[in-house]
């Protein structure tokens, strides 16, 4: 059993430089989208929870850009990114938050529980930890079924302590499935520090008791999660099992919006904001080595900023559901 530690590499990992273009406007498009979730919530249009991404965009955009379409994934409620990054339409996502009918979810779900067959996303999940044992199922139906694809299966520092998820991993290991368990630390567990709650703080250790191999990952930095995630997917997909990847993120918001973050000091946000932001590193990097310019980026930040308008817009001159709705999606026939 392989669990190694790897660290930022002095030399980044040689990626295509439209490929990484591509991950900057992705990751650009989560941060606006979130950005105007956080807006649209403050000004009433979003009811219930919401839950804001805004800090960890290289996480999901680096593992999505591992996977195929054909893959599998799910997620817990901090899920927004998740969906864009699946490629699910800002429109319909945004809809959803709004509790309208143009919603993924027909405006029944909210920011927690969305879903899309056709992107192969089944879902943010609200309870903690409950997604695991369904991504570990999807895991289970693949392998079944013999087809040659994985499970992306996100989860947070806080869920890792839940016993559901102990319970999938000896699942997992024990019938080899093609699961890739990404643990999204961000430091933070709602209000709790990840030292306060776990008696273990390198999660990504926490398979070793079943065999799974796992490794700590730069989660700031978009090309070294997508080594990582090539990795640990050539791993599942080659029959090998499942695979663990903590990816040391941070989120920039507090757990929920109606969380104030007092428990942290504004220098450490600031901190983390100025030395390890993942869209500004990624700007960087595309500038010093001549594959793009400031004003190239800047074109890229105004279209990005032109979808999540019409998102918005979309969102806000669709109708609400029929209360009819109400007794629909509640059952099905097998």
């Amino acid at each position: 059993m392989a669990v190694t530690k790897r660290r930022a590499k002095a030399d980044e990992p040689e990626v295509d430089p439209d490929v990484l273009i591509a991950h900057y406007r992705s990751m650009l498009l989560i941060r606006r989208f979130e950005e105007k979730a956080g807006q649209m919530y403050g000004m009433g249009l979003v009811g219930g929870f919401c839950h804001l991404y805004i800090g960890q965009e290289a996480v999901v955009v680096g593992m999505q850009a591992a996977i195929t379409p054909q893959d599998a994934v799910i997620t817990s409620y901090r899920d927004h990114g998740h969906m864009l990054a699946s490629g699910m339409d800002p429109k319909g996502v945004m809809a959803e938050l709004t509790g309208r009918r143009g919603g993924y979810s027909k405006g029944k779900g909210g920011s927690m529980h969305m879903f899309s067959a056709e992107k192969n996303f089944y879902g943010g999940h609200g309870i903690v930890g409950a997604q695991v044992p369904i991504g570990t199922g999807l895991a289970f139906a693949f392998r079944y079924r013999n087809k040659n694809n994985v499970s992306l299966t996100y989860l947070g520092d806080g869920a890792v302590n839940q016993g559901q998820v102990y319970e999938s991993f000896n699942m997992a290991a024990l019938w080899k499935l093609p699961v890739i368990y990404v643990i999204e630390n961000n430091k933070y567990g709602m209000g709790t520090a990840v030292q306060r709650a776990s008696a273990t703080t390198e999660l990504y250790r926490r398979g070793e008791a079943y065999g799974i191999p796992g490794e700590a990952v730069d989660g700031m930095n978009v090309a070294t999660v997508y080594e990582a995630g090539a990795r640990a997917v050539a791993h599942a997909r080659a029959g090998k099992g499942p695979y663990i990847l903590e990816m040391n993120t941070y989120r920039y918001r507090g757990h929920s919006m109606s969380d104030p973050a007092k428990y942290r000091s504004k220098e450490e946000v600031e901190r983390m904001r100025t030395e390890h932001d993942p869209i500004d590193q990624l700007a960087k990097s595309l500038i010093d080595a001549g594959h793009a310019d400031e004003p190239r980026l800047k074109q890229i930040d105004r279209e990005v900023k032109e979808v999540v308008t019409a998102a918005a817009e979309f969102a806000q001159n669709s109708p609400e559901p029929d209360p009819n709705e109400l007794y629909t999606d509640v059952l099905a026939d097998a």
